[in-house]
């Protein structure tokens, strides 16, 4: 389980738009939960995201100025003192739940085409996440293009509340513990850090099923190729898609892709860094950056990536041999019992 895309559209290494049947672009397969329609619904000062349950501000600019995450989290606790718009429960998003708005088909902002939202600053957005590479920073996104990086907690970014339970189709980011601005471990109660909320979907224990050159991510349900380099070196993104054609091939009755962005970050464990996987993830030759199947709408001959050295999730140029491939299927029937 997780959200779809939004990407439509296909584009070749020059960004030109091509069409999608056979290339294996996102574009083509459109794989995760498809957005309902319409996909917001607008109750008076706030909005509920149909995709996820989630509820939002109307207005993405409450706070008016940036704030350094410290004020961020302070400026939601000052919300829930003053029963904002009737609600005690808001929190600062955390990674998962702030990236789940992006619309990878759309740019300034990355916003589905759709969306009710009213002052969407074009910038940085704090989420409540922790750097497990950096403690002293946290996740952001740009609502520019829908870039997701690190900054500094001592920076200033645009906040943007969140409340509500949502249904289940975000999975928690795996942070447990909880940091102060100078990323010393902090205790977590009443921090409203994704370390003390730890929303979204628990994750199954076992995690991961280890099959026949193959494993299974129940937390998911993909399944991942054992060995997460399919090119055993770096490759440009034509040839990462080539490389799963070739595989395909190979075992036609697998289904092998080049995952999407969003199947991507499902493996992000935001506990860890370096990589950024789970502890005791059952991959062998983890390498530090991925391609993913989605195309930057912001650059279109560029396409999205996983830096898993990270968690990080940004883009490179295909004509570049900048990223590895990793190759991702659903399970066959009966391929898996536990």
């Amino acid at each position: 389980m997780y959200p779809a895309t939004g990407q439509r559209s296909c584009h070749d290494t020059r960004g030109l738009r091509i069409p999608c049947p056979g290339n294996g672009q996102d574009g083509e397969f459109r794989r995760g939960v498809s957005w309902p329609s319409p996909r917001f619904d607008v109750v008076g000062d706030v909005v509920e995201d149909r995709l996820t349950g989630l509820v939002w501000p109307r207005n993405a600019l409450l706070a008016e100025f940036p704030l350094d995450w410290n004020e961020a989290l302070a400026f939601i606790r000052d919300l829930n003192r003053q029963a904002f718009y009737g609600q005690r429960d808001w929190r600062l998003p955390n990674r998962r739940e702030l990236r789940s708005l992006m619309s990878y088909q759309t740019r300034l902002p990355a916003l589905p085409e759709d969306h009710p939202f009213e002052n969407v600053f074009s910038g940085w957005y704090w989420s409540s996440t922790t750097a497990a590479l950096a403690p002293a920073h946290a996740w952001c996104v740009h609502m520019e293009g829908a870039r997701m990086f690190y900054g500094g907690k001592d920076q200033y970014y645009m906040v943007w509340p969140v409340r509500g339970e949502g249904n289940g189709l975000l999975a928690a980011t795996g942070q447990t513990v909880c940091h102060d601005a100078r990323g010393q471990v902090v205790a977590c109660r009443s921090t409203g850090q994704d370390g003390e909320l730890r929303m979204g979907r628990p994750w199954p224990s076992p995690r991961f099923v280890v099959g026949e050159e193959v494993v299974l991510d129940r937390l998911s349900g993909f399944c991942w190729s054992a060995v997460a380099s399919l090119t055993a070196r770096r490759v440009d993104w034509e040839e990462a898609l080539a490389a799963v054609r070739q595989l395909c091939e190979a075992q036609p009755a697998r289904g092998w892709r080049l995952p999407n962005i969003n199947e991507l970050e499902t493996l992000v464990d935001c506990s860890q860094a370096s990589p950024a996987l789970p502890e005791n993830a059952p991959f062998r030759e983890v390498q530090a950056g991925y391609w993913s199947s989605t195309t930057s709408m912001f650059e279109p001959d560029w396409a999205w990536a996983l830096y898993l050295d990270k968690g990080a999730l940004g883009v490179g140029q295909k004509s570049g041999r900048h990223f590895h491939v990793w190759a991702v299927r659903d399970p066959l029937e009966k391929e898996f019992s536990w």
